[in-house]
């Protein structure tokens, strides 16, 4: 059990940092859609290096979710695991052939 938890948080960092290209989706809410490009590209930068994982917000050892602030505004990213239609949930989160993570960028208002 321990080696798929750390096999499923290396595989959402690479999702983070774009590493995945097939295999991860990027959903950006409403209002960070509404975003100036720039400020999406921060955010973006920002998801790809966080690393400020802690007990409190990765309790489950997969880095699948973070908080970051930009600007003076707090966002949060989290990252889904579907199958390939992305109708369901992934059977197994470490097979890349059969699951999309779908990493979701929001705007702490959001949540």
């Amino acid at each position: 059990m321990h080696r798929t938890k750390e096999k499923i948080a290396l595989l959402n960092d690479k999702a983070r940092k774009g590493q995945l290209p097939g295999s991860t989706k990027m959903l950006l809410t409403r209002t960070v859609a509404a975003l100036p490009d720039e400020t999406i590209s921060s955010l973006r930068h920002n998801v790809a290096a966080f690393d400020a994982f802690t007990e409190d917000n990765d309790p489950h050892g997969e880095r699948d979710f973070g908080s970051i602030e930009l600007e003076g505004e707090r966002y949060f990213w989290k990252i889904d695991y579907y199958n390939r239609s992305l109708r369901f949930g992934a059977e197994d989160p470490t097979d890349t052939t059969e699951t999309v993570r779908v990493l979701t960028l929001m705007h702490a208002s959001e949540y």
